[in-house]
């Protein structure tokens, strides 16, 4: 059973809900019952009042939805299951006593919800109430839907959207429904899964093979309508779309190239904030370049009656993304998935879903059309009066590009072994990383003559490592060669070695914060300068002083097997669990050891 963060089974609802109330002075609870309400419900008399609500284990839906220009109430069930006739009814019941001019619940179209919000709807109607039930079903997934008809998801939040503004501008029971009867016909939504979800105290509702996912699946779990191979992101986006839009599926939604959409990507609960990201620049530029299926008919119809109205063929090539949401709107609890849900709209429907709210799970962003061009701000020219690169053809670069090249060959060969290490008290990436860095310097080489002058040699190397390298290591490197550059400018001899050593080290532990002790890179590199400082001796042999300085670095390196973290990302890991030597001090002793060859 897996694992979650609750007090008990029994009570996660109740508790999940009295803490969004804890946490948003403009939301209430109704005292007996699972239900999320406005705090200014007075504010409400004579305007139309929207409930809406189903089971838990969706949040945000539906309570963080509550607010000025969205849902006046919320009517939540335990996980997964529908709200209880009784609490439906006391919602609609204090929305009427608050002097609501008509009142309009927005159901999912599940048979519990349908049930339940239907059987309290004709109880108030039988009390005298004015009370309307739309039910949204947006499901995109069965090409031939059973009787129960299309599953109601993530585009119900549009809804609550779209029904909230108009409430908001005083339109009427008849007129908001009439409206949001037709934007939800409008609108498809289809969902991914990467991995199944689990209500508290049971196990996962279904298994997904490491390399599988599953298409067109429900937000309680239920089967989809494919099971596939894991596809990159973008191909996954565009068998999304296409299922979406294709119509040979009963159940698709008709777009026309040059058709304006609402985008939302929802992310089902488990999904990281990056892969969110990912799929959302995806699905942009997927229905910009119009990769979906489209229905023919209604182009031609326009063809037909009123061809000079007819968009630029150079502009109707794809969908136009009028606006675009990404974030966590409708979960099934942890499912690590997403789905995409488009709303065709004209100016109108654009102005309802631009609208404020106060609803907190609503975000509220500047409003625009999406693009799929990439909006950068120009780099920041180059610093004036930096010296130019002196390239050298010599032996002195001839012997540079060699020590770089074994410099490059050691760590694409350690990188595994540096994975490793750094697993036991990292993030697994050092190998990656300096991996990234021989890349980048192999790259460097291929494109450009060596700088001839020892401190433009490093000081380049700098630059380099500080923008290809990434991570703490990259940023140490950074430094170190920077302040080695410095002290070296207009020297070469071997005293101004062994000084840019210590310039360099210095360097590194004035904003590193470590110290020689604590089980980090600086061990092997301090060890190695403490050895080259016989450089500084009249007659000493480079050579034979760099040799001695590798020893040093690889002594150092394995010493840090026996080490107490002091600094780093290991300083948070028990010294009792760190068995192995430190991968950033490995690095720098394999550097050292390529640079003497």
């Amino acid at each position: 059973i897996p694992k979650k963060l609750v007090m008990s089974v029994s009570g996660c609802a109740d508790d999940a809900l009295a803490g969004l109330v804890s946490c948003n002075p403009g939301l209430r609870l109704l005292q007996g019952h699972r239900v999320i309400l406005r705090n200014d419900l007075p504010a409400i008399r004579g305007r139309v009042a929207l409930l809406s609500g189903g089971g838990s284990g969706h949040e945000p839906a539906h309570a963080g939805y509550v607010g000025k220009g969205m849902l006046t109430g919320a009517v939540a069930g335990a996980v997964f299951t529908s709200p209880s006739v009784g609490s439906v009814l006391a919602a609609i019941r204090v929305v009427a006593q608050a002097g609501a001019a008509g009142i309009l619940l927005i159901v999912k179209n599940y048979t519990g919800d349908r049930l339940n919000f239907g059987m309290a709807l004709e109880r108030a109607r039988s009390e005298g109430t004015d009370v309307r039930m739309v039910v949204v079903g947006d499901d995109c997934a069965f090409a031939v839907p059973g009787k129960a008809g299309r599953r109601g998801i993530c585009g119900t939040v549009l809804i609550h959207k779209v029904a909230g503004a108009l409430a908001e501008a005083g339109a009427g029971l008849d007129e908001i429904v009439e409206k949001v009867t037709a934007a939800s016909k409008a609108m498809g939504t289809l969902g991914l899964s990467l991995s199944p979800c689990s209500i508290p105290g049971s196990k996962p509702s279904f298994r997904l093979a490491e390399d599988e996912m599953e298409l067109g699946l429900g937000i309680h779990g239920e089967a989809g309508v494919r099971r596939m191979k894991v596809l990159p992101a973008d191909e996954a986006v565009e068998t999304m779309l296409k299922h979406m839009t294709d119509p040979s599926n009963a159940s698709h939604l008709s777009l026309s190239p040059g058709s304006s959409v609402v985008l939302m990507v929802n992310n089902l609960g488990g999904l990281s904030c990056l892969e969110l990201g990912i799929v959302a620049g995806a699905a942009v530029r997927c229905l910009g370049e119009c990769g979906v299926s489209w229905d023919p008919i209604p182009w031609l119809w326009t063809l037909w009656n009123d061809p000079p109205w007819l968009p630029d063929p150079a502009e109707s090539r794809g969908i136009r993304v009028a606006r675009a949401f990404l974030g966590s709107f409708m979960t099934a609890l942890e499912m690590a998935g997403v789905s995409l849900t488009l709303m065709v709209v004209d100016e109108e429907l654009l102005r309802l879903v631009d609208a404020k709210t106060t609803a907190m799970a609503w975000p509220n962003i500047p409003a625009g059309p999406a693009t799929t061009r990439r909006e950068e701000v120009p780099a920041p020219m180059d610093v004036p009066g930096k010296p130019l690169d002196e390239t050298g053809t010599g032996s002195g670069a001839v012997w540079a590009e060699r020590v770089l090249e074994r410099v490059c060959s050691t760590l694409l060969d350690i990188q595994d072994k540096l994975n490793q290490l750094d697993r036991e008290a990292g993030d697994g990436d050092c190998g990656h990383t300096h991996a990234r860095a021989a890349q980048a310097i192999r790259e460097w080489m291929r494109s450009r003559p060596l700088p001839a002058a020892p401190s433009q040699l490093l000081s380049s190397l700098a630059d380099l490592l500080l923008e290809k390298m990434g991570g703490s290591s990259g940023v140490l490197y950074g430094l170190f060669l920077t302040a080695a550059a410095r002290t070296l400018h207009g020297r070469s001899d071997p005293t101004a070695w062994a000084d840019a050593m210590d310039s360099g080290v210095e360097a590194m532990q004035r904003y590193g914060g470590a110290a020689p002790g604590d089980r980090t890179m600086l061990d092997s590199v301090w060890a190695a300068t403490q050895a080259l400082h016989s450089l500084r001796i009249p007659g000493a042999d480079p050579l034979q002083v760099l040799e001695a300085a590798v020893q040093s670095a690889e002594a150092a390196a394995e010493a840090t097997r026996h080490m107490e973290a002091g600094a780093g990302r290991a300083s948070y890991i028990r010294s009792s669990r760190l068995e192995h030597p430190d991968p950033g001090a490995v690095a720098v002793a394999a550097v050292l050891g390529a640079v003497l060859g």
